[in-house]
């Protein structure tokens, strides 16, 4: 969902201009030291500096987008590509051939044939698996039980993108494998995204070779998942289908290699992102107990009693509030980059060819300037009335423009239906040994969140 308003975008100046450079590089490492230890931190306070600040990473000189105008503009023009560190980090994981890193033609291409299992009319045909799912999770819990809500987010986002886009019946293994591999890949990418050792890594250090063996396993998992389908003989009327069936520009089978990288987005990067929200939906209806109420009340208001179904989401008007909320303040995807492909400005600074530039949706939408009450969680802000005050691009959650996540209203809708179903039957505490504050790496996600469900 992107929330817009009427306000201008910032006219480029005749004279462009070196952009300033932050304080506080070392020696070498330049600014990734202050990336590794408080990244958050550092990237909420660049817009003190300007709407474009120069970064140093290592030898690289990394250009910083801190404006809301200035990262639609960002995203919305040729003059840029997908690419840059954190692309190149997620390369040992998305491969070269997925529709997440390519860019052009093969891009276009590449949408088009995953675009119909996105479309609006195509979400209510996941309905009742996302009801399935949803009601499970709460079946499955039991009152005054400990739930780890690592293992419970990944497990119900892995199963309804296995079963809505794959078809396949992935056992709850599968998941906590996804789920383990994940946090050591993505937390290893995002180290060398911010610290650029090159053949450092490669070395046989212990963590080296932990992250090689998670990485090793989710391609193997992926191995897994075509293999399943090829030996079934099936072709049901999925995703997994339609890239199995796909033709390249000159009419001929898609590569092996594309079919393995374009499943490996779906599963992988989807799976990551919508669990972590989820993660964050559990941590802020323990922690807003006022907000879960008004949710419950809502719901059983909509409802009348019965199960929340799919049909019911677009009526629960707080309840989506309160997932765009969460979303704002703590989102899956807090950094992203992008690289020059020509000399041009932006927000009148001076962009040579080849820069890398980089942008954090966590610091944007976390910008007083933007917003009231800024760090306040807030689902209200979310009502028209009030929304129509958000300045264009401060709230981007999916991306703007040819790169904009195909699955949007996909993840939307369940995100929303788990979060009202679990709300209309339990509320919850946090219990002994929980750690809620922010793991930092290519996404965020609570550490270890432990809750305890109680019925109303």
């Amino acid at each position: 969902m992107t929330v817009e308003s009427v306000k201008p975008v910032t006219a480029e100046t005749a004279e462009p201009r070196e952009a300033p450079l932050a304080g506080g590089a070392v020696p070498v490492l330049g600014h990734g030291l202050q990336l590794v230890r408080d990244p958050l931190a550092f990237m909420s306070g660049l817009r003190r500096h300007g709407d474009v600040v120069r970064l140093k990473l290592g030898p690289k000189t990394v250009y910083a987008v801190t404006a809301p105008a200035l990262t639609g503009a960002l995203a919305l023009s040729p003059d840029y590509k997908i690419d840059g560190p954190l692309w190149e980090s997620l390369e040992g994981l998305l491969g070269k051939e997925g529709v997440a890193t390519a860019n052009g033609p093969r891009h276009r291409r590449q949408r088009r044939t995953i675009q119909p299992a996105f479309r609006l009319d195509a979400i209510p045909g996941y309905g009742p698996v996302m009801e399935d799912e949803a009601h499970a999770l709460t079946e499955r819990w039991q009152p005054g039980r400990t739930i780890d809500c690592t293992s419970e987010s990944f497990r119900i986002a892995v199963r309804i993108a296995a079963r809505c886009l794959l078809r396949g019946d992935f056992m709850d293994e599968r998941a906590e494998r996804l789920s383990i591999d994940l946090a050591t890949v993505f937390r290893g990418m995002y180290r060398r995204m911010v610290v650029p050792l090159g053949p450092l890594y490669r070395l046989p250090l212990p963590g080296n070779r932990e992250f090689n063996r998670a990485l090793a396993d989710l391609h193997l998992l992926v191995d897994e998942i075509i293999a399943e389908r090829r030996a079934s003989g099936q072709k049901p009327d999925d995703l997994l289908t339609a890239l199995l069936e796909a033709k390249d520009d000159n009419g001929d089978p898609i590569g092996e290699q594309e079919i393995h990288d374009q499943v490996v987005a779906i599963v992988t990067p989807g799976s990551e992102t919508v669990a972590s929200t989820i993660m964050w939906l559990l941590q802020v209806l323990a922690e807003h107990p006022e907000h879960a109420e008004k949710v419950r009340a809502e719901v059983e208001s909509v409802t009348g009693g019965r199960p929340v179904g799919f049909a019911d989401v677009r009526a629960l008007r707080h309840t989506n509030n309160v997932v765009v909320e969460a979303m704002r303040l703590r989102p899956a995807v807090w950094i992203l980059t992008r690289r020059a492909v020509t000399d041009t400005t932006l927000g009148g600074y001076r962009i040579p060819a080849g820069a890398d530039i980089v942008y954090s949706p966590y610091a944007i939408q976390r910008d007083g300037r933007s917003y009231d009450r800024h760090l306040d969680f807030d689902p209200d802000r979310w009502l028209p009335e009030r929304a129509k005050d958000v300045p264009k691009y401060a709230m981007s959650p999916f991306s703007v423009g040819n790169r904009k996540c195909p699955s949007d209203h996909f993840s939307m809708a369940q995100l929303s239906l788990i979060t009202a179903a679990v709300s209309a039957r339990y509320r919850f505490e946090q219990v002994s040994g929980s750690n809620d504050t922010t793991r930092v790496g290519i996404t965020l996600r609570p550490h270890r969140l432990l809750l305890r469900p109680v019925r109303w």
